[in-house]
């Protein structure tokens, strides 16, 4: 919506306003006119924030949402989206806080599990790791470890549960981290190393990774709760799961009467 020289916009839910990228004019100068017109009117109108959005080809507004008290909120490919209280303490919702990443539990029917010395590590000593990695943006669970078990090793797999997570903070630009840990069922046994990361790869009995001193508590641990429990596995709800955009993990077996 607009009125006569204020910029285009929306207001949402909230009662914040949200400035139509698209339609941001080019030249700072007159963005600089319609973005004071426009503040005074939000404000007027009571208005609790603005969100600005502003392409990485209009670069040259940014220095004028400076000026006018805007701060940085997060920048993406190609965009930097800022934000400015109208009335003070309205509440900006943060940005993304987490990083997601999933390894995968292979065991094969001789009761060999599948494991991965990393390139790039802080010691000497080789430290036995499950295959995984991290979620690439609008990719599933499922789908992301199954992907990068085949990257790093080659071997290709069927998913079968979700069996355990764990939760950090501290990560990656103060990021916190969400690592989840999913069985699989190997479809081949060649293994084909990915070089630039991935140091050595095997095929190694569990017992003797579960005794080894170069596998951390941590992954002795998780490879322990997979060979013991049954997990989680897919699960679609009638009316509620878009397999596009939705990924449910519930318990096999449970009977529910609605």
């Amino acid at each position: 919506m607009s009125t006569s020289g204020v910029l285009e916009h929306t207001v949402n839910p909230f009662n914040g306003i949200t400035i139509e990228r698209n339609l941001l004019p080019s030249d700072a100068d007159v963005f600089r006119d319609q973005l004071a017109r426009s503040l005074a009117e939000w404000r007027k109108n009571g208005n609790l924030l603005v969100w600005l959005e502003v392409p990485i080809e209009k670069s040259e507004l940014v220095p004028v949402g400076v000026e006018e008290g805007f701060d940085f909120h997060h920048s993406g490919e190609g965009y930097l989206m800022m934000t400015l209280r109208l009335v003070e303490n309205a509440l900006i919702p943060g940005y993304a806080t987490h990083y997601i990443g999933a390894g995968g539990v292979v065991i094969n029917d001789k009761n060999e599990i599948l494991v991965v010395v990393e390139r790039h590590r802080r010691s000497k000593h080789p430290s036995y790791k499950l295959p995984g990695g991290a979620l690439q943006s609008g990719e599933h669970l499922e789908d992301c470890v199954v992907r990068e078990i085949s990257e790093e090793t080659g071997i290709e797999t069927i998913f079968e549960s979700l069996v355990c997570f764990r939760h950090w903070h501290g990560y990656r630009y103060e990021k916190s981290d969400i690592y989840f840990v999913c069985r699989l069922r190997p479809r081949s046994r060649e293994i084909t190393i990915q070089d630039d990361e991935i140091e050595s790869c095997q095929w190694m009995p569990v017992d003797e990774y579960l005794a080894s001193e170069f596998v951390h508590s941590f992954n002795r641990r998780i490879v322990q709760v997979a060979l013991n429990g049954s997990g989680v596995v897919p699960t679609e709800i009638d009316g509620y799961t878009d397999p596009k955009k939705h990924e449910v993990f519930m318990p096999e077996g449970i009977q529910f009467d609605i």
